[in-house]
């Protein structure tokens, strides 16, 4: 299978790489996989501990919070991180496993019901939405709050409105939560979490909350999206991968690596001569080296070993990676038992700019319609 494209590819093999200009920001962009895994170990030369910079760009105009755990370098880092593990572990349960399951099966129902539908905003942002609930153990009602958010919950639309809009939702739901003593539910957590034997304080807990709602919706809406239209255009192929558990497995981890829905993270120098400038980990780059994987440019399903960086590297790897796994895993599972044919009627994709180089990442707007088999 094909339809990879390594866009960085000059980029990496050319003396000084790539410089990113973002506004009056000069960001030198790690390439190849090596420099981008060494990078990510190495803490103390770049760190995360730089509220509003991880993200480029930068989030100052978005959020009043530093995002926990992602912002925060060792030890501060692994104590954040272990209050959220028991609810992103949720997704290893096979009881949860079954209720994605069920998800996306009433979704895939509900709109081969349609002429026609857009995957983005109609099929893959109600099935993240309805399955962060359940990995946050909120009302499922609530889903229908966060998908008229749209797809990103700052830029998608006036992004400094719908930023201060999430963090007074976010704060509403904690402050709702406070004597709820039911700590499967995420915002009741929150309140009675402890680091350092303290409890919690307000930036701490909507720090927290702020990355669980922002930190991966764009990210899991384009690897649904993604997933449905690589079944589009080879439904034989992710059959066969639908067959058997590993097989399943091994296709999910490849159009991770291939998709690569996170591009790159920011880090920031703490020694030398380039102390607190950025410096761009480039997880796409680096999933196309072909001094790490061969033939990079293709998909390949059954690519085994597949030590892939799409979901990131070192003590930053992606919280939801369980949860992306499992909903992936149970869409191609459910699109190859439930659905005769996806056909694209059109598709408008998501380009992201670096310089000169345009990256497709996702798509705005993925208008299909799909047929089920027989009962």
């Amino acid at each position: 299978m094909s339809g990879a494209r390594d866009v960085f590819k000059f980029a990496r093999g050319r003396e000084g790489g790539l410089t990113l200009t973002v506004g009056d920001e000069n960001i030198p962009m790690l390439l190849s996989y090596i420099g981008v895994r060494q990078a990510a170990k190495d803490w103390k030369t770049y760190s995360s501990d730089a509220p509003f910079r991880v993200p480029i760009p930068s989030e100052e105009a978005e959020r009043s919070v530093r995002q926990l755990p992602i912002e925060a370098d060792p030890p501060e880092h692994k104590k954040y991180r272990a209050l959220l593990e028991p609810f992103f572990r949720r997704p290893m349960q096979a009881a949860y496993v079954d209720r994605i399951d069920r998800l996306i099966t009433r979704t895939i129902r509900s709109c081969a019901n349609r002429s026609s539908f857009d995957v983005v905003r109609e099929f893959a942002l109600p099935i993240q939405s309805h399955a962060l609930t359940y990995l946050l153990g909120v009302a499922e009602s609530e889903a229908e709050t966060w998908i008229s958010w749209g797809t990103h919950v700052f830029h998608d639309g006036d992004g400094e409105t719908k930023g201060a809009a999430l963090e007074a939702y976010l704060q509403d739901a904690i402050k709702a939560a406070k004597d709820l003593a039911d700590t499967d539910n995420f915002f009741a957590a929150l309140n009675h979490m402890k680091i350092d034997d303290r409890p919690l304080n307000s930036d701490e807990k909507l720090g927290l909350a702020n990355l669980v709602f922002a930190g991966g919706r764009d990210t899991v809406i384009n690897a649904i999206s993604f997933v449905v239209s690589t079944f589009a255009e080879a439904q034989k192929d992710l059959i066969e991968a639908a067959s058997d558990a590993r097989k399943v497995n091994l296709a999910v981890e490849e159009i991770i690596r291939v998709l690569s829905p996170l591009t790159q993270i920011g880090r920031v120098c703490h020694s030398g001569e380039a102390a607190r400038n950025r410096v761009s980990l480039c997880w796409a780059a680096a999933n196309y080296d072909p001094e790490m994987f061969k033939e990079p440019e293709t998909l390949n399903l059954t690519r085994s070993p597949n030590p892939h960086v799409g979901f990131g590297s070192g003590h930053h790897t992606c919280l939801g990676a369980p949860q992306v796994r499992t909903i992936l895993r149970s869409l191609i599972r459910n699109l190859a038992e439930h659905v005769s044919s996806v056909r694209i009627e059109g598709a408008i994709q998501n380009i992201e700019h670096y310089g000169s180089i345009q990256r497709g990442v996702g798509f705005e707007q993925l208008m299909t319609s799909l047929d089920l088999r027989n009962s």
